[in-house]
């Protein structure tokens, strides 16, 4: 029967994870074989390794809990875990790889060994939400961005360490950055690679921390960087700018920084994609006897807004639309492939009339043979256009 992880430790169930830590090194000192010679040091020494992978983390420290052994499998490596949140963030299976070179006595596939333990590691990417007015959405625009990443502390140049000291060798792994562990099967003694948990895979711990990072070796710092948001973007378009996330650990490349774009509503155009639509009001005169009238449109030359003529038709009915053929918004990327600018015509019915304009009216409705109410004139206006949709006009 297997052994219950916390009596390995020497915790209670209810340790916290800092309690587990601390009896973990400590035992980890005392039976790491490089020290402890005696007979049955070595065993113990996967032992508590194996508790601590299972009881350091959450999630299988929460299955361990409900189900026992059953619940984690044959190790800590079995308990899977979340390939994280963040943008392109796909998980690191490198280790498993190692896992699986060092069982059959290789380097991992194809002889690479996948990535040395302690060696470079690419920094996290970073996310910023910005918001853009619509015209900077249309147009494109130059943004400054003040964003705060992690950046290689200057005190101790990146050691992690006080100056004038530098960090020591991982006595838990012997500076390797990984520990082994074996595994007794119906088919033999396995051995499985794990990262180091008490230096965390870098070989290294510092006795004598930095003060400035706390021994990190990197620390938060805000940093202004311009970006140049292209035309025609849209809510929820992404842009990536590269290499300006964290820096990386050990020469390691940094990450990449992520523009989520959010666009304010604009009072007078909708965007559906490409394409941009407007409503504009003309008077019943202008519908009935043709006209032109003046509606705001994208000036690309100009980069704004402008007012532009057009034509309304005589005889022009309730809801037409104008179509404006590639004058809508550019595509991202390609200014030159445009939606098109639909433009409706609401007709305006006045609810009001002087005595001279209801004298016409009247004369007009009674050319068209209709007949018209001693006090207004909507039976007319909704023969000639089908409803009323108020307005005043005097």
């Amino acid at each position: 029967m297997a052994q219950d992880l916390y009596s390995l430790l020497g915790v209670s169930r209810g340790a916290d994870k800092e309690e587990i830590k601390q009896a973990y090194r400590k035992l980890a000192r005392k039976l790491h074989p490089d020290i402890n010679k005696e007979p049955g040091a070595e065993e113990r020494f996967k032992e508590i390794n194996r508790a601590y992978e299972v009881l350091s983390d959450e999630q299988t420290r929460a299955r361990y809990d409900r189900f026992g052994e059953q619940g984690i499998g044959t190790s800590a490596a079995s308990a899977g875990g979340d390939y994280g949140g963040g943008v392109g963030d796909f998980g690191d299976f490198s280790d498993l790889f190692e896992a699986f070179g060092s069982m059959f006595g290789g380097g991992g596939f194809g002889g690479a060994g996948g990535r040395r333990a302690g060696g470079p590691q690419r920094g996290d990417d970073r996310r910023v939400d910005v918001i853009l007015s619509f015209t900077e959405s249309v147009f494109g625009v130059e943004k400054d961005l003040d964003v705060q990443t992690l950046q290689s502390c200057g005190t101790c140049q990146g050691s992690g360490a006080k100056p004038g000291t530098k960090p020591s060798t991982c006595g838990t792994c012997a500076g390797a950055g990984q520990v082994r562990q074996a595994t007794r099967t119906p088919f033999g003694t396995f051995t499985q690679v794990a990262t180091c948990p008490e230096c965390r895979g870098s070989g290294q711990v510092v006795t004598n921390p930095c003060a400035d990072c706390g021994g990190k070796g990197r620390k938060v710092e805000r940093k202004n960087i311009e970006i140049q948001v292209p035309c025609g973007v849209d809510n929820n378009t992404r842009l990536r700018v590269g290499g300006k996330g964290d820096i990386g650990i050990k020469g390691g490349p940094a990450g990449d920084l992520y523009v989520f774009i959010a666009v304010e509503q604009d009072s007078y155009f909708k965007r559906d994609g490409q394409n941009l639509y407007s409503e504009v009001e003309v008077s019943y005169l202008q519908a009935i006897l043709g006209s032109k009238i003046k509606v705001k449109v994208l000036d690309f030359e100009q980069r704004n807004i402008q007012e532009k003529e057009i034509d309304v038709a005589a005889g022009t009915q309730p809801g037409k639309v104008i179509t404006l053929e590639k004058q809508g918004v550019p595509r991202p990327g390609n200014p030159m492939k445009r939606g098109d600018h639909l433009i409706t015509l609401k007709v305006a019915i006045p609810q009001k009339v002087s005595r001279e304009e209801r004298d016409l009216l009247e004369k007009l409705a009674h050319l068209h043979g209709e007949k018209v109410k001693k006090d207004g004139i909507e039976g007319f206006f909704s023969n000639l256009f089908g409803h009323s949709n108020g307005g005043d006009q005097k």
